[in-house]
């Protein structure tokens, strides 16, 4: 099909982008990487009158080291995350996520922001942003606000970002040292997760002392487990301690029932995936 008329944008800058954003009215549109917005464009789920593309703006690219925080820039793509220095050294659960995601061609389109600003709770990055207790930078006519990623997802597709805002940077608190995985269950490569697990965790003489997991596609938005990180904290870094930990990885969780899997199944797959990912990340 062929998307309905609109009118189009290439701002240089973050200042342009928003102003052109703003005077777009409610029915402007954002095209970063384009992997979510073109297809509904084509099949004609959205029409929006003006589309502002951020591909021209520079600064909202690559990877900063901000002291104890990495800065990342909204249109970094999934790539550029999965072979960033910075990040495989400080928030190596952000590029395992990265390099999970669809496939090569999505990868070197997608982007960190437009991922994030989308909000599928099926998404591979939401999770992991969670998890590593990300802040993200939001820019509007107003200014600039951080949005901790605890509140920014909201519901299915649904975030805290207004209509005239920019989502420009997420910055990731370092975790240097941590161990990390991502575990993803989904019935063919390159699909959507039916659940996934990102987890990250810190040992210290053989003890857990630190431990971070969220949860993908077992909400309308990423969850975090607190259950599960806390019975593991504290406990000694043992295949049986995750598994003890693990059992409760589907407390607080609503997951959905579709063609793929029904909520118990999911429930089933969040306790052996966070097991595993758990197992990964303190080297069990």
């Amino acid at each position: 099909m062929i998307p309905a008329p609109f009118d189009y944008v290439a701002p240089a800058t973050v200042e342009q982008a928003v102003r052109a954003l703003a005077g777009g009215g409610e029915d402007a549109r954002v095209l970063a990487g384009g992997q979510s917005l073109l297809p509904v464009l084509r099949m004609r789920l959205a029409a929006p009158t003006l589309l502002v593309d951020l591909s021209r703006v520079t600064e909202l690219t690559g990877v900063r080291d901000d002291g104890d925080s990495l800065l990342i820039g909204a249109m970094s793509t999934h790539h550029d995350l999965h072979r960033d220095r910075l990040v495989a050294g400080h928030a190596p659960l952000l590029g395992l996520a990265a390099g999970a995601a669809a496939d090569p061609q999505v990868r070197h389109r997608g982007t960190l922001g437009g991922a994030l600003a989308h909000a599928d709770p099926a998404g591979d990055l939401p999770a992991p942003v969670l998890a590593l207790d990300a802040v993200l930078v939001c820019t509007g006519p107003g200014g600039t606000r951080e949005v901790p990623a605890a509140e920014f997802f909201v519901d299915h597709f649904t975030t805290a970002l207004a209509p005239d805002e920019l989502l420009t940077h997420v910055r990731v608190p370092k975790l240097t040292g941590w161990g990390a995985r991502y575990e993803k269950f989904n019935r063919m490569a390159q699909t959507w997760s039916i659940v996934a697990v990102a987890a990250a965790a810190r040992v210290s003489d053989g003890t857990v002392t630190g431990a971070r997991v969220a949860l993908t596609n077992m909400g309308s938005t990423p969850v975090r487990a607190r259950g599960v990180e806390e019975a593991l904290v504290g406990q000694p870094a043992t295949a049986a301690a995750v598994a003890v930990a693990a059992a409760r990885a589907a407390e607080g969780t609503d997951p959905p029932a579709d063609r793929d899997a029904d909520a118990g199944y999911r429930a089933h797959l969040a306790r052996v995936l966070t097991r595993r990912a758990l197992t990964g990340a303190v080297g069990a």
